[in-house]
């Protein structure tokens, strides 16, 4: 496939509907929210069973635009996320060396960020589907953190709930700091992207 050049395609996992939208496994959305009211744009339907926003993302060094980014938050259910991704992929003709995922992470401690490109899904759901579905796991993430369940309280049920009225705050600087990240990686590329971020806690 020969991609359109610059062009990224953003994607932010979760759960579709009222009842899911607070939840830690929804984090992917939240920054996408934020990534919206910075390009200035609201999400419309597309066919591939996705709400998307295309417009532009920060600004390259002289001023000038940055790169075309297209925002994708999937219309299906988690774990069906990459039927979507594919079809994006193809439809905007982008590949898997410009494709970002937004994800919520159990394995870094809660408001962490951190960048990685390829590797294995960690059991999320959202990620499997999307690997299988365009046949690679060699994509960019953003992973936020969510950290592990308290005492023994099975990790499903905690990404299943809403961040604590407690953390709201906190959760708001986490969503525009990983909304930095993102902008970031497509202006600055993953690998000085994951240098600035991967250190920081």
């Amino acid at each position: 496939m020969n991609s359109s050049p610059g062009v990224w395609l953003v994607v932010g996992l979760g759960n579709p509907g009222r009842t899911y939208e607070g939840n830690r496994h929804n984090v992917g959305v939240m920054v996408l929210d934020v990534l919206a009211s910075r390009m200035a744009g609201s999400f419309t339907q597309h066919k591939a069973r996705a709400a998307v926003l295309d417009g532009r993302l920060g600004t390259l060094p002289g001023g000038i635009p940055g790169p075309r980014v297209i925002l994708a938050r999937p219309a299906t259910y988690m774990n069906t996320s990459g039927g979507p991704v594919a079809a994006l992929m193809q439809f905007y003709d982008v590949d898997a060396e410009h494709l970002l995922v937004v994800h919520d992470e159990l394995d870094i401690p809660e408001h962490q960020l951190r960048l990685k490109r390829g590797g294995g899904e960690g059991g999320h759901n959202g990620l499997r589907s999307i690997s299988s579905s365009i046949g690679t796991r060699d994509y960019a993430r953003l992973r936020v953190g969510v950290g592990r369940p308290p005492g023994r309280q099975d990790p499903a049920d905690h990404v299943l709930s809403d961040f604590p009225s407690a953390q709201r705050e906190e959760l708001g600087v986490t969503l525009q700091l990983a909304a930095d990240a993102v902008g970031d990686v497509v202006t600055q590329g993953l690998l000085p992207s994951q240098n600035t971020w991967n250190t920081k806690d």
